[in-house]
């Protein structure tokens, strides 16, 4: 796994060629989604549709859009052998511990600084790379926290700039994934004041702790964005039984995803014609050379993924029988 993101998962695993490529916000809930897929010109996309015609469906994932994970987390954890975590509890802060060298075994987070833009209604967590957070400043800001988090059994650990590990029981509680919030309200993701009261506590604390410390002030001076929040995501113990590693043959991309957290839908369906012309034409070569390769189309509710039909012409045309074509295959996801 390569070192954490601003995401809640890696943003790639492949360490060969790939086999397997899950692209999350394939479909998106967004009004704009639909027409901009539309839009896309008769003769976009062509190594997508040469693929699909070779394919049959095999796994199907139907969920609600307002889970705390998203499905394209559930698949990569099935991937990893994270079989029956609750919803909002894959433990991907834990995964990145271990990996760090951590000896701790219960419970870990990730805690994410950001920018609440403030709206009329409600605030929108705006992208945390829009920060530009530097390490003296995001360490200056980990001192001036740690104490309350101590306070509450929680120790934080620094891991980059915008993103730190967390260890406590009171991480054992769900929380949202980054990719369900980004560039949304936050008030339907926040930690429940029921079950995660003292996570709900922690960010009002430290939301009134950063309106005057001084890494802000100097920030706002320089007319930067400030740092006035956080975001607890990734929380969880790691199952008994867990996989030490993602798949070898397992791609995730995220220019679909990217593009459609910043409501950017020109640049969505540039990234459609881009991965065309790359990863799903490297993956239609593997499959014309009579390679198995798969395909996940994630959504924001579910995910369908494709596999190479078995066979000959005759199997392959059966298995697309009753089969939406493009870009039908993505409707409902």
């Amino acid at each position: 796994m390569p070192p954490a993101s601003v995401f809640d998962l890696p943003s790639a695993w492949c360490a060969g060629p790939v086999r397997h490529l899950v692209l999350p916000f394939a479909a998106c809930d967004t009004e704009a989604w639909w027409p901009t897929v539309q839009a896309l010109p008769a003769q976009a996309l062509p190594q997508l549709r040469a693929l699909l015609q070779g394919m049959q469906p095999v796994a199907e994932v139907h969920g609600d859009a307002r889970s705390l994970t998203p499905p394209h987390e559930r698949l990569l954890a099935e991937a990893l052998g994270w079989h029956g975590c609750a919803d909002g509890l894959l433990p991907w802060a834990a995964e990145a511990a271990r990996q760090a060298g951590h000896a701790g075994k219960g419970p870990w987070g990730w805690v994410t600084l950001c920018h609440w833009a403030m709206g009329r209604e409600h605030a929108t967590l705006s992208d945390p790379q829009a920060l530009a957070l530097d390490e003296a400043e995001s360490r200056q800001l980990m001192a001036a926290m740690q104490p309350f988090f101590e306070e509450d059994g929680i120790r934080l650990h620094y891991l980059q700039p915008l993103r730190w590990l967390a260890e406590g029981e009171p991480l054992a509680q769900a929380t949202a994934s980054l990719d369900r919030v980004l560039g949304r309200n936050v008030d339907p993701w926040l930690p429940s004041a029921r079950d995660a009261r003292v996570l709900r506590r922690l960010q009002n604390e430290m939301q009134m702790l950063l309106y005057t410390h001084p890494v802000n002030e100097a920030r706002q001076q320089q007319r930067q964005l400030t740092v006035n929040s956080l975001w607890f995501s990734g929380t969880g113990a790691l199952p008994s039984a867990h996989g030490t590693a993602g798949p070898a043959d397992l791609l995730l991309a995220r220019s679909l995803a990217g593009a459609a957290l910043a409501d950017d839908w020109k640049a969505y369906a540039q990234a459609w014609q881009t991965i065309d012309g790359t990863l799903l034409k490297d993956l239609l070569l593997q499959q014309q050379a009579g390679q198995t390769v798969r395909l996940s189309l994630c959504g924001e509710r579910g995910s369908l993924t494709l596999e190479t039909a078995p066979g000959g012409l005759l199997a392959r045309l059966k298995g697309l029988i009753g089969k939406p074509a493009w870009p039908g295959v993505l409707q409902g996801r």
